[in-house]
């Protein structure tokens, strides 16, 4: 499977929407001057500066170098780097992640350097994909690469937890879990199902031909639009969130 790879203009103009829905995980972390925040997959910095905004010390990281670029453009210190291997060692008072996390698919080993990474009694905060998200659009498009040979195999490149399993994970590593839950969020996609699937897909279709992208866009665009487009509403995502707080023990 290719890795994601993301444009940080194209992001800030058409994938807003994921910073914004997040300003209610920032008062969950509740973040207090003088305090030292790691943001787990930062992006183009929007909540990272919000976060040192309110007085407290923030390092960013991002697999990203071009959304790191973008954190770093805000006047924001970050890193590109894989949270998989994160090399910090007791010194944040929080780690925060927003829509992140989804896209790391060996859990077990970010827990375990978000716990390296934190003091005692530091707190992990996050929200990610959760069980559930986006089944419509990837029953869509695993059903369109079925129907198209040449695609190749469909690779599901996300992870979407359940309550109960992250819990797990999170517990095995050495955290408390004080408030975990998992929210249906219907996500307008204001920039349409084609921008978000050029985004957000990119892993999934980046080897296609241009002729093969034009026959998946439309293929998922015909089977969706009973299901997730209205006149009214426009196209409309099927997210759902898995929030939680934790902290280290």
């Amino acid at each position: 499977m290719s890795q994601q790879t993301w444009n940080a203009d194209e992001y800030k103009q058409h994938a807003s929407f994921v910073p914004s829905l997040a300003k209610d995980l920032v008062e969950l972390l509740n973040p207090q001057p003088g305090e030292t925040i790691l943001d787990l997959g930062c992006g183009d910095g929007l909540l990272t500066l919000e976060l040192q905004q309110r007085g407290c010390s923030v390092i960013g990281v991002d697999s990203s170098p071009g959304m790191v670029e973008a954190s770093k453009n805000r006047g924001i210190e970050a890193y590109v780097q894989d949270a998989h291997y994160l090399n910090y060692h007791h010194t944040f008072d929080a780690v925060f992640s927003n829509a992140a996390l989804h896209w790391l698919t060996q859990p077990e080993k970010v827990i375990q350097g978000v716990h390296a990474a934190l003091k005692p009694k530091g707190r992990f905060v996050a929200e990610l994909g959760g069980h559930g998200n986006i089944a419509a659009l990837l029953k869509a498009m695993a059903e369109v690469f079925a129907e198209n040979k040449d695609f190749g195999e469909f690779v599901h490149p996300w992870f979407f937890p359940s309550i109960k399993d992250y819990q797990h994970l999170l517990e095995q590593q050495g955290f408390e879990v004080k408030t975990i839950i998992l929210t249906p969020r219907p996500t307008p996609l204001n920039s349409g199902l084609g921008k978000w699937l050029e985004i957000f897909a990119d892993s999934i279709t980046r080897h296609l031909q241009a002729e093969q992208n034009d026959v998946f866009l439309s293929s998922v665009k015909d089977k969706l639009r009973p299901i997730l487009y209205t006149e009214d509403k426009g196209w409309v995502a099927d997210y759902v969130r898995l929030r939680f707080e934790a902290i280290k023990v």
